[in-house]
């Protein structure tokens, strides 16, 4: 079903109501349907591994170990489908992995952040780029390691209609996939004239109220870009000060660390408690908790 179809409100408050909630279960039934494909594998993939009866005791799994660590669900299965399977032989998937503590964060509230948060800290990370940018408008994307597309985890100020349709970018048609393309910060001057959007995209983007856009990459130190961070404006803009810029390269450079090290600690400690439970439980149904 698509808007378009949607009745009309033609007055009246329980008009509009009714359409809005209509939307909204859209936009839920096309988050979960987006997610589908990628747990369905991850589930396969557990009961093949662990001779688990049911696809039921595969989403247990995954959701303990989701739980335990406060990792997002889609984020483990996108670990789990990625990472080389452990070694049969071995009582720990990662049995060489070196451990380091997290990379230390400068930026404001960052130190008020609970180790491993990775919420907390692209929290942190949008409210300081906002601050820098002096806006009310933005979002927080990262690296989907199973498809390489942006993937929104952190936003506000912007609509739902907004969050649902750049809920998922690839590398084209948008300001912060070029921005993941050159490894580079973008500014769009002026959302209703410029190029590097798709027609869908720039008419998504106006009708949040943004005319005006920034993105700027969360980088390791290699180079890589693993996520996105992105501040609206509401009226046409100039570029950016330098000295606005360097601070978001700062902030870009810190968080990209510290995404990298959450990939490689906490998203690993979660896989580890994932493979030690399976092992004690093959063969057998689990039950959620």
């Amino acid at each position: 079903m698509s808007e378009e179809f949607l009745p009309e409100a033609v007055g009246g408050e329980a008009e509009e109501t009714e359409v809005e909630r209509l939307r909204a279960e859209m936009r839920q039934l096309r988050a979960r349907l987006r997610a589908h494909p990628l747990i369905s594998q991850a589930q396969g993939m557990l009961r093949e591994r662990y001779g688990l009866p049911d696809a039921e005791s595969a989403f247990a799994l995954l959701q303990r170990a989701s739980q335990q660590y406060n990792v997002k669900l889609r984020t483990l299965a996108g670990a789990l489908v990625t990472v080389p399977r452990p070694d049969e032989r071995e009582s720990l998937w990662f049995p060489r992995r070196a451990r380091h503590v997290a990379p230390r964060l400068s930026f404001e509230a960052a130190d008020r952040v609970e180790p491993g948060n990775r919420g907390a800290v692209l929290g942190a990370v949008l409210s300081q780029t906002l601050a820098v940018v002096d806006t009310d408008m933005g979002n927080v994307q990262i690296t989907d390691r199973a498809t390489g597309g942006l993937r929104i985890e952190k936003h506000t100020g912007l609509t739902a209609d907004f969050v649902d349709h750049f809920e998922y970018v690839g590398e084209s048609g948008t300001s912060c996939g070029l921005a993941a393309r050159n490894v580079a910060q973008v500014t769009v001057k002026d959302v209703a004239a410029d190029p590097v959007f798709t027609e869908s995209a720039r008419t998504a983007i106006l009708r949040a109220g943004s005319r005006a856009c920034h993105s700027a990459p969360l980088t390791t130190v290699s180079g890589l870009c693993v996520g996105m961070v992105s501040a609206h404006m509401d009226q046409p803009m100039d570029e950016l000060r330098p000295a606005q810029t360097k601070a978001l390269d700062v902030l870009g450079a810190e968080a990209g660390e510290w995404l990298a090290w959450y990939d490689r600690t906490v998203v690993l400690d979660a896989l580890e408690y994932l493979h030690a439970l399976g092992r004690t439980r093959r063969g057998r149904r689990i039950r959620r908790s």
